[in-house]
């Protein structure tokens, strides 16, 4: 069914954006997406390299006439969130995106779509491919692990681009030109215990949240939606103090970049408490529903009996996971002000999980504020440190400040203004881009991100919209001949 899509408009892009869909890309898994690229430009007789981290550079003489204007790169990432509900039999390692039209939208048939950054890596490559566009030389950088880490961007090494303006195109709103955005930090925290004995007549149940809509961290975290593991421990505690409770198991999201949509826990209970423990569900089933009667249609807290499990968290680790995770502040913390109604610093409850012997809890905190981004990292460093878990933090990022007095954005609004009659809106982003990071190995770079509009990324309710795609695209082409 993915072939649909290969009639819609611009079709050079949605070309591309069809042959990405058909090769397996999840972050840390891009060798045969970077090879597509490489195999590409060679068939084209342009340059190309890679560097040692896997990014590819593709490069594309000036046309004629156009020699003098400045080297533009384009660039977007290779790698895209795989997501699915739990229900889902898909194998992002082996298995291509199904994507398909709905009325005025390509959506993906219960995965990420993968828009999220593929539309933009089409883009370029259709860019490179066109012969007949007006423009000066062109690098396209297609960076490769973005989504967690940013491997990409901390792997380009100085010199390796040669441009003096980029063009990002990985924003999510067509007519907004993303001029900054937000740093992050990601934080692990572990107990690790000895397992304990079930007590003697405790029955096992295991306890079901999903249907939460999920969603990007950075760009959504404002949209009140629900994180399954603050629920799922709001549920937890409740059920320890009030029908003996014991925690066996958990596993609560997947990725440190996408809202938790999903939480499942096994607990035991004695066996005379088994019908309130039940009771308890159907109370919190309700509670949830009410509170997020306007955002969550199908959230689901559900009981079911299970096989009394082998061991359980000790009572002490039990306890000091739960009320550190309830104690822990979650969603947006800040907000900017001097661009209203942008989140200024958040953070991401983004998965709990437990294996033999080991609980680890992974976040992302992002900030716009450099201080401010390491004042929450040493809030949630103290809350679990006194919860006598191990805390670090790793893969810190640089936000990307604004340029006031960027030429590229100027031209851009111009252009803008004449192919669409209305102004741009000039915004900071909450989610997370490579600019900021690829300005320290290419200091001077001249930035501006855009793209065409992307609703609900790192969730399986991924979509993009089929016009603005044409949009996006055609005006890409108009600011290409026209930055002389």
């Amino acid at each position: 069914m993915a072939k649909e899509i290969l009639n819609l408009k611009p079709e050079s892009v949605w070309k591309h954006f069809y042959e990405l869909t058909q090769i397996p890309r999840p972050t840390g898994h891009t060798k045969a997406v970077e090879k597509y690229v490489v195999d590409f430009a060679k068939s084209l007789n342009i340059d190309v390299k890679q560097d040692k981290v896997g990014n590819v550079l593709v490069t594309k003489p000036a046309s004629k006439g156009m020699e003098n204007a400045p080297t533009v790169i384009l660039q977007a990432h290779l790698d895209m969130v795989p997501q699915k509900n739990s229900d889902v039999k898909h194998d992002f390692l082996k298995d291509p995106i199904d994507a398909y039209i709905a009325g005025d939208k390509v959506k993906a048939r219960s995965t990420t779509l993968g828009a999220d950054n593929g539309i933009g890596a089409a883009a370029i490559l259709a860019i490179l491919e066109d012969s007949s566009l007006k423009h000066g030389k062109i690098e396209g950088l297609f960076t490769i692990d973005e989504e967690e880490g940013m491997v990409g961007a901390f792997g380009l090494e100085s010199g390796f681009l040669t441009g003096s303006i980029l063009l990002n195109l990985d924003t999510e709103e067509e007519g907004e030109l993303c001029v900054g955005c937000a740093g992050g930090i990601d934080e692990n925290v572990s107990w690790q215990f000895k397992e304990v004995e079930v007590p003697a007549g405790d029955v096992a149940l295991k306890i079901n949240l999903t249907g939460l809509r999920g969603g990007h961290s950075g760009g959504e975290i404002h949209l009140g939606r629900g994180n399954a593991n603050k629920l799922m421990f709001r549920f937890l505690k409740q059920a320890v103090a009030e029908v003996e409770a014991r925690l066996s198991f958990i596993d609560g999201g997947s990725l440190r970049n996408a809202i938790p949509r999903e939480a499942f826990a096994i607990v035991t209970v004695p066996a005379e408490n088994v019908d309130d423990l039940l009771d308890l569900v159907d109370e919190y089933q309700e509670i949830y529903s009410e509170e997020y009667r306007s955002i969550e249609n199908n959230l689901s807290l559900k009981a079911e009996k299970t096989d009394l499990p082998k061991s359980l968290i000790p009572e002490e680790i039990q306890d000091d996971l739960i009320n550190a995770v309830e104690a822990c502040p979650n969603g947006v913390i800040s907000m900017l002000q001097d661009f209203p109604g942008i989140v200024e610093s958040s953070t991401n409850i983004a998965s709990v999980k437990s294996t033999e012997g080991l609980v680890e809890i992974k976040f992302l905190t992002r900030s716009s504020s450099e201080t401010k981004k390491y004042a929450l990292d040493s809030s949630i460093n103290s809350l679990f440190s006194l919860a006598d878990a191990k805390v670090e933090a790793v893969n810190a990022y640089p936000g990307w400040q604004p340029n006031a007095n960027s030429a590229a954005l100027e031209v851009m609004k111009d252009i803008y203004i004449r192919k669409f009659g209305k102004d741009p809106i000039v915004q900071v982003v909450h989610a997370g881009l490579e600019c900021g990071i690829i300005l320290d190995s290419t200091p001077g770079l001249d930035i501006v991100s855009f793209g065409p509009t992307i609703m609900n990324p790192h969730s399986p309710d991924e979509f993009v919209e089929i016009d603005t795609v044409e949009r996006f695209y055609d005006y890409l082409i108009t600011i290409l001949e026209e930055l002389k």
